[in-house]
C-alpha cells in the first residue's frame, strides 16, 4: 500500500471512529425560560420570535438539527452555543442583577435592530429565525420598556 492511501486510510479509521464521540449536548430544564417570561411579560409576538430565533443558542437547552450527529460539526455546534451562553442565557435570567438585565436587553435591541443576531450561519438553517422588520419592531418596542424598567430598579410587571 502506498504511503497516500495509508494516510488516507488513517484519516478515514479516525473520521470514522469519532463519530461515535462528541461533546455534551445542551439539554438542560427547558422551563427555566419560564421565569424570564413571567419576568418580562413579553407580548406572544416576541415569544414566538425569541423561541424561534434566540434559546436554541441562549438558554439551557437546544433543539439540535439532525447533522448535529456529524462530527466535527456538533462539536462547531457546541462551541457555538457555549460562547453565546456566556454572553446571554435566558435560562439564567434570575441570577442577573437589574443592572445586568438592563443591558443584556439593551443588548437584545442592538443586536437585532443592527442584524447581527440571529447569527448568519444559524439563519441559513433555521429559516424561521431570519427576522421581519416587523419582529424585529416587536423586539425593540419590548426591549425599550423592559430597558426603562430594569434601570428604575424594578422588576416589570
Amino acid at each position: 500500500m502506498s504511503k497516500t492511501k495509508k494516510i488516507l486510510f488513517t484519516i478515514l479509521a479516525i473520521v470514522i471512529i469519532a463519530q461515535f464521540f462528541g461533546p455534551k449536548k445542551n439539554h438542560g430544564d427547558k422551563s427555566k425560560v419560564n421565569a424570564f417570561y413571567a419576568e418580562t411579560n413579553p407580548p406572544e409576538a416576541v415569544k414566538i420570535t425569541l423561541s424561534e430565533s434566540c434559546f436554541d443558542c441562549h438558554s439551557d437547552y437546544t433543539e439540535y438539527p439532525a447533522y448535529n450527529h456529524i462530527t466535527p460539526v456538533n462539536y462547531y455546534l457546541a462551541s457555538h452555543i457555549n460562547e453565546a451562553k456566556e454572553h446571554l442565557n435566558f435560562s439564567e435570567w434570575n441570577t442577573y442583577s437589574n443592572k445586568k438585565k438592563a443591558k443584556k436587553i439593551e443588548h437584545i435591541a442592538k443586536s437585532v435592530t443592527e442584524g447581527w443576531m440571529p447569527l448568519d450561519s444559524y439563519q441559513w438553517m433555521h429559516p424561521r429565525a431570519n427576522l421581519t422588520s416587523d419582529q424585529v419592531a416587536a423586539v425593540t418596542d419590548w426591549t425599550k420598556r423592559m430597558t426603562v424598567k430594569y434601570n428604575m430598579g424594578s422588576q416589570p410587571q
